[in-house]
C-alpha cells in the first residue's frame, strides 16, 4: 500500500517532480513530435497528476513519466492520421554511412571524412532527421541514444518485447544514416567552405 498523501502535499510532491522533469520531457517531446512537443508535454503533465497516486517509488518518476509522455506522443500522432513510412528493407540494410562518405569523398582534402561530415549538422539538421523517422523507429532512437535509457526500459515504456525494440533500433539506425546523407546532400552540406 502507498503513501497516503493530503490534498496539498500531493500537488507540492507534483509540482515538485513536475519542475525536475520539465526540461527532459521537453527534450524528449521535441525529438518526438517537433512543433507540437508543448501541447505533448501539457498532456503528459495532466495525465500523470491525474494519476499520481499509482507513483510509489519516486525513483522511478522518471521512466514513468518518459512512459506517460511517450504514449501522448503516440496519441497525437494518431490524431493527425499520420501512418508510418513504408520502407524497403532491402535498401535500408545495403546501405552504410561510412561506405557513402568514403565512395562519394565529399570532403577531398580531409583525414577524417566521417568526422568533417558530422560536423556539418546542428542540432536543428539532426531534429529535422529525426522528424523525417516514422515514429515506430523515432521513439526507440530518442529514448536509447539520446535520453539513456535502457532497451529493457524501452521494451517496457513500448510495451513490446526486447527483440522488436532492438530490431527497431537497428533498422532505425540504418533510416536515420540514409536520412543523414539525404538532408546533407538536399541543404548543401557535402560542399566543402573553401570552394
Amino acid at each position: 500500500m502507498g503513501v497516503l498523501y493530503t490534498e496539498a502535499e500531493q500537488a507540492e510532491r507534483f509540482r515538485l517532480l513536475a519542475r525536475e522533469q520539465l526540461p527532459r520531457l521537453y527534450g524528449i517531446a521535441r525529438k518526438l513530435v517537433g512543433s507540437d512537443a508543448e501541447d505533448a508535454v501539457q498532456d503528459c503533465l495532466l495525465k500523470a497528476f491525474r494519476n499520481l497516486g499509482q507513483l510509489n517509488d519516486e525513483s522511478a518518476a522518471p521512466a514513468w513519466l518518459a512512459s506517460i509522455l511517450v504514449n501522448c506522443c503516440r496519441d497525437r500522432g494518431r490524431t493527425k492520421g499520420r501512418r508510418p513510412e513504408e520502407v524497403n528493407f532491402e535498401d535500408v540494410e545495403e546501405f552504410s554511412l561510412y561506405r557513402k562518405i568514403a565512395y562519394e569523398d565529399p570532403f577531398p582534402y580531409s583525414d577524417s571524412l566521417h568526422l568533417d561530415f558530422l560536423e556539418e549538422f546542428t542540432a536543428e539538421d539532426v531534429r529535422s532527421v529525426l522528424m523525417r523517422l516514422s515514429e515506430l523507429y523515432r521513439v526507440p532512437l530518442v529514448l536509447v541514444y539520446m535520453e539513456g535509457f535502457l532497451v529493457r526500459e524501452v521494451a517496457e515504456i513500448l510495451e513490446a518485447p526486447t527483440g522488436t525494440i532492438l530490431a527497431r533500433l537497428h533498422r532505425g539506425r540504418k533510416l536515420f544514416e540514409k536520412h543523414m546523407w539525404s538532408y546533407a546532400t538536399d541543404h548543401g552540406l557535402l560542399k566543402e567552405a573553401a570552394r
